[in-house]
């Protein structure tokens, strides 16, 4: 673990930023990495600083053997009302993900063991999802008289489409990494004592990547997958258009026609 294990994000949460990729790992292994207000708020700052750090190209969230993350600490959301069920998923939930969907930098999730409510909700706001074959996926909220709050009934339906979606939330049965896989919930499926390392392999490659047609890849995908198809091809054409003004589309193609490995800036 690098020194950057002890920055002040508080201790729900392991920081280690090796060259340009940033781990943050889950620290509540007592509760099988359960969010509370304090993880996710943890979460939320380490996630804008990254965003801030132009060193860091590539993040990967991750758990521990047992868990990615069980959801959330239901002892926080005993005795709510409506409004404040809503509020605690606006302030604490919800400006979570939306931050790791905006970052304009690749989010990996690593996923061992459980991930389930929350957990999956949090792998429908990164971007790539690196699973052991043996990890649990599920979105488990109906089996105590709820639905998922934070985004993944939207998220879901994109990924996988609405009969999966359904399925998924009305039963909250779980599902194997092998189902997860095969439905388009995980992109890579190994071993579990190969998922960080598959998730460093893919995280470094990214990271050799500019960052200005990363974050561009991005914020197009998200767009598109949103919006009616000729608006997310406008806008994407409107992204790689924009690229044209960037240092790294000159080294790039420079690169390219000298048969040399490009050096990106992120400018």
């Amino acid at each position: 673990m690098s020194p950057a294990a002890e920055e002040p994000f508080g201790p729900e949460i392991l920081i280690d930023d090796n060259g340009p990729v940033r781990t943050i790992t889950f620290n509540r292994p007592h509760k099988r990495n359960a969010f509370d207000e304090t993880l996710l708020a943890a979460l939320h700052n380490a996630i804008v600083d990254a965003g801030r750090r132009e060193d860091i190209r590539a993040v990967i969230l991750t758990g521990d053997d047992n868990a990615f993350s069980t959801g959330a600490d239901l002892n926080e959301y005993v005795g709510h009302g409506p409004l404040q069920a809503r509020a605690a998923n606006t302030r604490s939930w919800m400006r979570t993900f939306d931050a790791i969907e905006s970052l304009d930098k690749p989010v990996i999730a690593a996923v061992r063991g459980y991930a389930i409510a929350g957990g999956t909700e949090t792998i429908l706001a990164c971007d790539l999802v690196v699973a052991a074959e043996d990890s649990t996926f599920g979105l488990a909220e109906m089996r105590v008289g709820v639905m998922p709050g934070a985004g993944a009934v939207a998220r879901l339906t994109r990924w996988v489409g609405r009969a999966y979606t359904k399925e998924i939330l009305m039963t909250g049965d779980p599902l194997t990494g092998t189902e997860a896989h095969r439905i388009g919930l995980v992109n890579r499926l190994v071993p579990a004592d190969q998922v960080l390392a598959e998730a460093n392999r893919l995280a470094e490659v990214l990271a050799l990547r500019s960052p200005v047609a990363m974050a561009a890849v991005k914020r197009s995908v998200n767009v598109a997958s949103e919006t009616p198809l000729p608006y997310g091809m406008h806008y994407a054409l409107q992204e790689f258009a924009l690229l044209f003004a960037s240092d790294d589309q000159q080294e790039g193609m420079s690169a390219f026609l000298e048969k040399r490995r490009p050096k990106f800036t992120g400018h």
